[in-house]
C-alpha cells in the first residue's frame, strides 16, 4: 500500500453518516427530515444546498468530547488506507456557538489525536481555519485568540468559506500576525473563483499552499509562478467533480498542473458529502506508484509539522 498523506480535510465535513446518528443518539438531538437518501448517503443537489446539508450534520455535535471523536474516526479510516499524517482544517467558531471553549475544543481534538497515534500509528495536526463570509475582524480575533494559546498540534491558519465574499487583502492582519509567529498559513482560492483570487493571496498573504487553486490552470503565467514559487496546491478532483467545477476527472486539472512544474497534493476535502476518501484520490488519481509517492513526499515536506517529525515520516515514503 503507498503511504499517503493528507492536507486538505474538513473537520466537520468528515463525519460519516452513521457517526452523525450515533452523535445525535447519544446527544439527544433529532437531525432534520431528509438528510439522508435510501442508501444512507447525505442529500444534496447543489453548492448552497450542500452547504445546508453540512450545517445539518453539525447539529449532531454538541459537546467538546464529540470533536475529539470525530477526529478520532476520521485518523482510524484514513490509517486504514495507508495514511500516516492528516492536517485537519477545525474551526473554533462552530464549538465557540455550543459554549465549548478554546482550551475544551482542543484537548477533545488532542485526545483524538493522541488515541489516534497510539491505536493506528497515525499523526494528525490541527490548522485553525477563519471563515470568509464573517468578516476580517472576526479572523484576526481568532488569530489573537490562537497564538495566546500556543498547542503544539496547532500547526497552521487557514480561511474557507465563501470566495466572494472581501478580498485577501482584508485578511492580511491576520494572516500577518499568524506568520509571524511561526504558523504556516493556507487559504482556499481558485475553486469557485478564477485564477484572480489565487494571484490576489499569493501577492497580498504569507501563504505557502493554496487550498484547491484548481483554476490556476486557466492561466499559464499563473501556473508558472507557482512553479517557480514552489507553493504548493492542496487538490481535491472528487470534490470538484461533485460540486461541478468539472465534468469527471478526466476534465479535472490534475495532471496539468503536473505537467506545468506545480507542487500538489491529493485532498478529501469533505469525504462523505462528495463520496471519497483520501485512498479513492489517490486510487483514481490516474498516476503511477511512483508519482503517487512523489505527491506524498510533496505533502509531508509542505506540512506545517516539524522538521523532526517530518524527517521522521520521509523516511518510509521512497520516491
Amino acid at each position: 500500500m503507498i503511504p499517503k498523506a493528507e492536507l486538505h480535510c474538513h473537520l466537520e465535513g468528515s463525519i460519516p453518516p452513521k457517526l452523525a446518528l450515533e452523535l445525535a443518539r447519544r446527544n439527544n438531538i433529532e437531525l432534520p427530515d431528509g438528510m439522508f437518501d435510501a442508501r444512507g448517503h447525505y442529500v444534496w443537489r447543489d453548492f448552497l444546498s450542500f452547504l445546508d446539508a453540512y450545517d445539518r450534520v453539525c447539529r449532531a455535535l454538541k459537546t467538546a468530547r464529540d470533536f475529539g471523536e470525530v477526529m478520532y474516526a476520521y485518523l482510524k479510516d484514513a490509517a486504514a488506507e495507508g495514511a500516516v499524517y492528516v492536517e485537519m482544517f477545525c474551526s473554533p467558531e462552530r464549538p465557540k456557538a455550543l459554549g465549548i471553549g478554546y482550551d475544551a475544543w482542543l484537548s477533545a481534538l488532542e485526545d483524538g489525536i493522541d488515541r489516534a497515534r497510539r491505536d493506528f500509528a497515525i499523526e494528525g495536526r490541527i490548522i485553525v481555519v477563519c471563515i470568509r463570509h464573517l468578516g476580517p475582524e472576526r479572523a484576526l480575533a481568532l488569530v489573537e485568540a490562537m497564538v495566546a494559546q500556543p498547542h503544539p498540534y496547532v500547526v497552521g491558519f487557514g480561511m474557507g468559506g465563501d470566495e466572494a465574499k472581501f478580498s485577501p487583502v482584508d485578511f492580511a492582519p491576520a494572516f500577518r500576525m499568524a506568520h509571524s509567529h511561526g504558523y504556516g498559513c493556507t487559504i482556499h482560492a481558485g475553486e469557485v473563483r478564477g485564477p484572480e483570487s489565487v494571484w490576489a493571496s499569493i501577492r497580498d498573504l504569507p501563504v505557502a499552499r493554496i487550498g484547491h487553486g484548481v483554476r490556476s490552470a486557466e492561466d499559464p503565467r499563473l501556473l508558472e509562478e507557482l512553479a517557480r514559487r514552489g507553493t504548493v496546491l492542496e487538490v481535491c478532483p472528487g470534490s470538484n467533480v461533485a460540486l461541478g467545477l468539472y465534468r469527471d476527472r478526466d476534465e479535472h486539472p490534475l495532471h496539468r498542473l503536473i505537467a506545468a512544474g506545480v507542487r500538489v497534493t491529493l485532498g478529501s476535502d469533505d469525504p462523505p458529502f462528495f463520496h471519497t476518501t483520501l485512498g479513492t484520490e489517490y486510487d483514481q488519481a490516474g498516476l503511477d506508484p511512483q508519482a503517487l509517492r512523489r505527491i506524498t513526499r510533496t505533502a509531508i515536506e509542505a506540512s506545517f509539522a516539524d522538521e523532526e517529525t517530518k524527517q521522521r515520516l520521509l523516511k518510509g515514503v521512497s520516491a
